[in-house]
């Protein structure tokens, strides 16, 4: 290839890695009226997206801090489970939708604020500075 087309190229390849990233709702210390089964369904669906902790209260009067990781939805409430970790256990729980009667986005949004294309403007900064060896690295989550 010619010095040409490779830079073409690379051009081209540059123009495509700032793709539009994901857009998220901000989340952090909502409270979801939970008055029906799809309310409860839609907010536990955004509470499995959230990149942060939330607090469930049960209808037993239980409350549980937790990082919603999974979740398998049924066709009820009762069929419909998620499964979390807590800070204080290290092992996976389970819980029914059913059991749910109050939902809080408690934790910190770890990703909220940061987007792919701070990201790469960053790296083009300290590339356009003659910078090598740079690459991008996650921000500490504490």
């Amino acid at each position: 290839m010619t010095a040409e087309v490779l830079k073409y190229s690379m051009e081209q390849v540059e123009a495509l890695e700032l793709a539009p990233g994901t857009q998220h709702e901000q989340l952090e210390g909502w409270i979801p009226e939970l008055a029906s089964d799809e309310d409860i369904r839609k907010a536990l669906e955004k509470a499995f997206e959230y990149r942060g902790d939330v607090t469930l209260t049960l209808k037993s009067g239980e409350r549980i801090q937790a990082y919603i990781f999974n979740r398998q939805i049924g066709a009820s409430l009762a069929d419909s489970f998620l499964q979390y970790f807590t800070p204080s256990a290290s092992d996976k729980r389970k819980l029914s939708f059913a059991e749910i009667a109050r939902l809080e986005f408690t934790g910190k949004d770890r990703a909220a604020g940061k987007h792919w294309e701070d990201w790469v403007k960053a790296y083009n900064e300290k590339k356009s500075a003659g910078e090598t060896n740079i690459a991008l690295h996650p921000d500490s989550l504490e």
